[in-house]
């Protein structure tokens, strides 16, 4: 049995205590962290600036553990998907999206996703647990450089991460909180927290903390105007409806590093992409009946369809007209390109390979045995 601490579980408070308890001070975790985050390194000998007796120390009690990839694919448009081992026959989804300005990668933080939106694959594919602080960073670790590697650089690769593969990030807020300090500091990849997102489907509570702890850009998977189709697309709401929801993102507007939330929306044909819809998103974000507005932007993404879902996608002129409507009402609004499709990691596709424990396939038998709500009777939220 492997008993080394894997030190890509610490963010650089963390290392510092564990090499406080090993009597050296708090300057070695910092030259240590460098090696590891932004040289990439991981053989303790080859770190040439620590003292000799910690890397004689190091290899007995610590090392640099990556996750053993287990297959790797490459869209026709640049983007790649790892899926990477993580153990106990669960594996996860990696993806890095190529563009012009910036490179992104979209890292998981759980093995599945006991969120079981309707129009996810990974929550089809049920829960299996939770990655640990050293799974969720070793994705940005090996994703990093192994792509300077291949484009033969030392400079940064990767600019945005977004919390946006498998799982649902703020179910495993111990772990994601060091994982993104990690990402932020200036000592590691010195991402700028306008460019570290992390997505929920609106576990309130947790977006608070996170308010406190490590305020970042905040997407939230909103998916629909009123609670009752809300309730049937994202069952998280019967929990945290949309009002408690949106009280949420007021109150996390006043510590974020950007002044507005995006709000992610899934466009499904027949389903939340009417005309009424959109009106009513409007009317929800720029507030009514004396409540205050949420300064936010709505980013409509086209459904990939996938057979256990029961959906299809809304047309594009439909989408079109969708985001049109918004923009008049004045929300400014963007429809997401499609990317890495053919590969199957484009949003909503990440599935990877878990051992459900959560009984998943019952639950979305009820779920489909559930009418969405008529746009004629759904009302007000």
């Amino acid at each position: 049995m492997n008993t080394r601490t894997n030190l890509l579980d610490f963010d650089l408070d963390g290392l510092a205590a564990f090499c406080e308890q090993l009597g050296e001070k708090r300057f070695r975790a910092t030259q240590l962290f460098r090696w590891i985050h932004q040289r990439g390194a991981s053989d303790f000998s080859a770190m040439s600036d620590l003292a000799k007796s910690l890397r004689e120390k190091l290899p007995g009690i610590a090392e640099v553990r990556a996750l053993p990839v287990a297959a790797e694919h490459v869209s026709a448009d640049g983007t790649i998907k790892w899926l990477f081992d993580v153990g106990g026959g669960d594996a996860v989804e990696t993806v890095f999206i190529p563009e012009d300005d910036r490179g992104t990668l979209c890292i998981s933080s759980q093995a599945g996703c006991a969120v079981n939106c309707r129009f996810c694959s990974t929550g089809h594919q049920g829960f299996s647990r939770n990655l640990t602080t050293a799974e969720i960073t070793a994705q940005l670790w090996y994703a990093e450089h192994a792509l300077r590697k291949r484009l033969g650089t030392t400079e940064r690769v990767i600019s945005n991460v977004v919390m946006m593969g498998m799982g649902e990030p703020l179910q495993n807020y111990s772990a994601l909180v060091p994982a993104l300090r990690t990402m932020l500091d200036d000592h590691a990849y010195g991402m700028s927290r306008r460019r570290v997102t992390v997505s929920t489907s609106g576990v309130v509570p947790m977006m608070d903390r996170l308010s406190q702890d490590c305020p970042v850009a905040l997407a939230v998977s909103l998916h629909a105007p009123i609670d009752a189709l809300r309730d049937n697309l994202v069952p998280l709401n019967r929990k945290y409806p949309i009002a408690e929801l949106l009280e949420a993102c007021r109150r996390y507007l006043a510590f974020a590093p950007r002044d507005f939330i995006t709000f992610e929306y899934c466009m499904l044909d027949g389903v939340n992409d009417l005309p009424e819809h959109a009106d009513r998103l409007a009317e929800l974000v720029k507030g009514q009946g004396g409540s205050p507005g949420v300064s936010c932007k709505f980013n409509l993404i086209p459904f990939n369809p996938f057979p256990a879902s029961g959906l299809k996608r809304s047309p594009r002129e439909r989408v079109t007209a969708f985001a049109q409507r918004l923009s008049d009402a004045g929300i400014v609004t963007t429809v997401r390109k499609t990317r890495g499709d053919d590969i199957d990691a484009a949003c909503g596709q990440l599935a990877g390979d878990v051992k459900d424990r959560t009984h998943v396939m019952k639950r979305i038998a009820r779920q489909r045995s559930t009418p969405l709500v008529p746009v004629a009777a759904q009302g007000e939220s």
